[in-house]
């Protein structure tokens, strides 16, 4: 068994342009897949993203927007099927935690920019690519990526972030059930602690020490160290009876 199936397919990847999303994308370039490398501002970093999925042997194109911005998956998807004629697998990972604050000093501003990168984009990525998928003729593939903080609350101050990534999985699972029968397979892979921009911005380096010795694996995950489990689900062959599944990737913290 193999990832050869996913030569030619053609990838949406959201948040592609840094870790999680640019080590997916880079690992489905070396399956031979067409990957639309998204980004908001990193061009540079998507640049380089693009040209390791080429040099891989895999085909890429940048595509940019702020998915804050009402319309901007359907415009991602709408780029990734002018550029390769079609869309096989949509993976929604772009979010962001933002900051970690307390309930109480918790601002309405802050509130609804969860609601503008966390949430509604989960959203609009599944309408986007549903609404591609049945223009082909049905079949397709969706991968969100929620956060270890669905399952656990997170750590202080993150309570919306954490409740938005439980939406993620919820929102998923129902939306599975209701295309199954379309062949539309939706899953989502929830990462626990791993090695990010993201994570040093909101987590210090004191709070990853004391998180790293209750991990059994005893270390902080790596972007590379989820790849495997994406270009799984992406596959039809290896995980074509799989859906509405939420994987932890997390080195043991956390066993359901």
């Amino acid at each position: 068994m193999s990832f050869d199936e996913l030569s030619g397919k053609v990838c949406l990847v959201t948040g592609a342009s840094r870790g999680i999303g640019a080590a997916v994308a880079r690992g489905l370039g070396a399956c031979g897949a067409k990957v639309a490398v998204h980004y908001r501002s990193g061009r540079a970093e998507a640049e380089q993203v693009a040209a390791d999925i080429e040099r891989a042997g895999g085909a890429a194109h940048l595509v940019q927007a702020d998915i804050a911005e009402h319309d901007a998956l359907d415009r991602l998807v709408d780029a990734t099927v002018a550029a390769f004629g079609r869309l096989d697998v949509m993976i929604h990972n772009a979010g962001d935690q933002i900051s970690r604050v307390d309930i109480a000093a918790f601002p309405d501003d802050l509130f609804e920019r969860h609601v503008a990168v966390n949430i509604r984009p989960t959203f609009t990525a599944c309408r986007a690519a549903v609404r591609q998928f049945r223009k082909q003729g049905g079949g397709g593939t969706i991968i969100n990526v929620s956060s270890i903080a669905a399952r656990t609350g997170g750590g202080g101050g993150s309570a919306v972030y954490a409740g938005a990534k439980a939406f993620m999985s919820t929102f998923s699972r129902s939306l599975a059930k209701e295309l199954a029968k379309e062949k539309i397979r939706i899953n989502v892979v929830s990462p626990g602690v791993i090695d990010t921009e993201m994570q040093h911005r909101v987590t210090s380096q004191e709070q990853l020490k004391a998180t790293t010795t209750q991990i059994p694996m005893g270390r902080v995950g790596d972007p590379d160290d989820c790849v495997g489990t994406f270009l799984y689900l992406c596959s039809d062959r290896l995980s074509g009876y799989v859906t509405g599944q939420v994987v932890e990737v997390n080195g043991g913290l956390l066993m359901p």
